[in-house]
């Protein structure tokens, strides 16, 4: 069948790409069963607790959500009887529910929690209050019987402070205590130290970004840092708390094991009680290695190959959830000794006739190479007229320190069924590619990203992939920034989609919560020095050289990026008579989570780049 790009009949409707990409949050080991969270997009976004014997945990309307650090994670744990911790998303208060009863608080109302850890029979977690000038935060213990519900004194704090905190871990004999923690003057990727506590004495080591430490023994840990411009192993040997050995580097590879700490649930490598470690290394692509005393290293034959964490270990069995290349999002169950792998949930095979294999590709930039993995339309009936070049949609991540790993997604196909292309560019300042590459950002927000989506778009036209006048922009949060900072410069791109994107930086500074409070100023330059560069580079300053078609949506409940930001852009582009759509979506934050706003963005998607590039889009 001919027809042409945009036109192909598709199975992949918004309806089912919504239906189809519930969020995995952690799995669990719970006796027997194998438990694991996972959104409700039917719900609201709800997020439930299920286990591997067919029934729900957690039921509606309870949300096992934080907000802790305004991005939460770790919002749920488990112990062997089946007795479930929880943050509860409405109350931020941790929760428990035995097996049959109704949850009850185990936490006083006020602060908010996340990152919960229980081991040995003790519940660890991050606090975060809100409710007190100048904010708090720290790690506490909490008594598992509910008795500091109605006591708020009972909850035991580790450490408490101004600045934030991550990854709390017990010593084997529960005598100590070890976390991450960063001022908040940089970002954890930038500068975060590994502390240990007995109760009276702590202990601050020389880290330069330090991960997810992990006891080996009562006098060893492991962590993740990156003094060399990698994430790797560390082990650190305490003989006494009040001195210690240099720390070892466990592997040495070029690859990264460690990610942004955007969240506090994920988990990039396990201990083993055999002394072997299950390790997550990225470099671009996850793989998942198992770490031997020797060092040397096995890769793991998994389907998990994006944003894995390595969740819990009993034995040599391990869970892994995460993305892949090759199957939908999932919940792995990998037995290490003989390398049988399990689908728990999700990870159902795609059919590459309908979901094309992710090329990764190397883009000349002004800056340096750019990373990018690029998605053809696919169809398995469907072909274009002779000579017909398609169009494209260039994705640009959000964070934007953060990295796109050419992981199955819905949403992919739903594009390239219609014959739509997809580039998915990690511009200068992504994670996954060492911290040079990272820190190309540094200074240079609005000008090394928008460079480099800009080069991937025009290396797509220059080497015959794409038609050169129909390659559209499309990005969330930090991402919508770079799309219509791109779209200011002009010539490249004939449409753009901001999705809650970021368009007066004084605005966003002025706004931003605690976490974020001066990340903008590494990307850009400190307040009030730089305001000059704050006004110059935000697309609102220029917003009068847009003269594509753009299409602005936005959570009307978003405290990151408040409506206003994208309300400022319609307003202009109303002015002057720009072809532009705004939507608001009432009860929504920072990223859509409802099935019905989803579906209405991704429809709203197709009808705008059927009318900006000429096409009449399959239902």
């Amino acid at each position: 069948m001919s027809s042409p790009f945009g036109t192909w009949p598709s199975p992949f409707s918004a309806a089912r790409i919504a239906a189809s990409s519930p969020r995995i949050d952690g799995s669990a080991f719970v006796g027997e069963e194998i438990w694991w969270g996972e959104s409700v997009p039917s719900e609201g976004g709800r997020f439930t607790v299920r286990s591997s014997i067919g029934v729900e945990i957690l039921p509606a309307p309870w949300s096992a959500r934080s907000r802790v650090h305004e991005y939460g994670g770790g919002a749920w744990t488990a112990d062997a009887e089946g007795t479930l911790y929880f943050v509860d998303a409405k109350d931020q208060r941790v929760h428990r529910m035995r097996r049959g009863d109704e949850p009850e608080p185990l936490t006083p109302a006020g602060p908010a929690h996340g990152g919960l850890r229980l081991q040995q029979g003790r519940l660890l977690a991050v606090r975060e209050d809100l409710t007190v000038m100048p904010h708090r935060r720290g790690i506490v213990e909490i008594p598992v019987d509910g008795s500091a519900a109605a006591d708020p004194t009972l909850v035991r704090t580790v450490v408490e402070g101004e600045g934030f905190y991550a990854h709390p871990a017990l010593s084997p004999d529960g005598s100590r205590t070890a976390w991450v923690q960063w001022t908040g003057a940089q970002m954890p990727w930038q500068r975060a130290t590994l502390a240990i506590s007995d109760g009276v004495e702590t202990l601050e080591l020389p880290t330069r970004a330090a991960l997810q430490p992990e006891w080996t023994g009562i006098d060893e840990l492991l962590y993740a840092d990156d003094p060399s411009g990698r994430w790797a192993l560390h082990r650190q040997e305490l003989d006494r708390l009040d001195g210690v050995a240099p720390a070892v580097r466990v592997d040495d590879v070029d690859a990264d094991t460690g990610y942004g700490l955007w969240v506090l649930g994920n988990r990039w490598y396990r201990p083993l009680d055999d002394g072997r470690i299950i390790a997550v290394r990225t470099n671009g692509r996850d793989e998942v290695v198992v770490l031997d005393a020797d060092g040397s290293a096995r890769t793991l034959a998994v389907p998990a190959d994006g944003h894995v964490s390595v969740d819990d270990v009993s034995g040599s069995r391990v869970l892994l959830s995460g993305n892949s290349s090759t199957t939908t999002p999932g919940v792995w169950c990998v037995d290490v000794d003989s390398d049988e792998v399990t689908a728990v949930t999700g990870a159902e095979p795609t059919d590459p006739a309908w979901m094309p294999p992710a090329s990764p590709i190397l883009i000349d930039g002004a800056h340096g190479p750019v990373h990018a993995f690029a998605y053809p339309p696919a169809h398995p009936t469907a072909s274009a007229p002779a000579g017909e070049l398609p169009p494209y949609v260039v994705l640009v991540h959000g964070g934007p320190t953060a990295h796109v790993t050419g992981a199955v997604s819905a949403m992919i196909p739903f594009y390239t069924s219609r014959g739509i292309g997809v580039l998915d560019v990690n511009y200068g300042g992504s994670t996954g590619y060492g911290r040079a590459y990272r820190e190309r950002l540094d200074g240079e927000w609005g000008v090394v990203d928008v460079d480099d989506v800009i080069a991937a778009a025009r290396g797509l036209a220059e080497t015959g992939v794409a038609d050169p006048a129909r390659i559209a922009i499309r990005g969330g949060s930090a991402g919508g920034w770079t799309v219509l900072s791109a779209l200011v410069r002009g010539g490249t791109f004939a449409a753009g989609i901001s999705r809650y994107g970021v368009t007066d930086l004084r605005m966003l500074a002025e706004h931003s919560h605690d976490f974020e409070a001066h990340y903008i100023e590494g990307l850009v330059g400190p307040m009030p020095d730089a305001e000059a560069l704050y006004v110059d580079r935000s697309p609102l300053t220029r917003v009068d050289r847009i003269d594509v078609p753009v299409l602005l949506m936005q959570g009307a409940d978003d405290r990151v990026v408040p409506p206003a930001q994208s309300e400022a852009v319609r307003d202009a582009l109303d002015t002057r008579g720009i072809d532009h759509e705004y939507v608001l979506y009432p009860g929504e934050g920072h990223g859509f989570r409802s099935t019905e706003t989803i579906v209405d963005a991704l429809e709203r998607e197709l009808a705008f780049l059927g009318r900006a590039f000429g096409f009449t889009p399959s239902s």
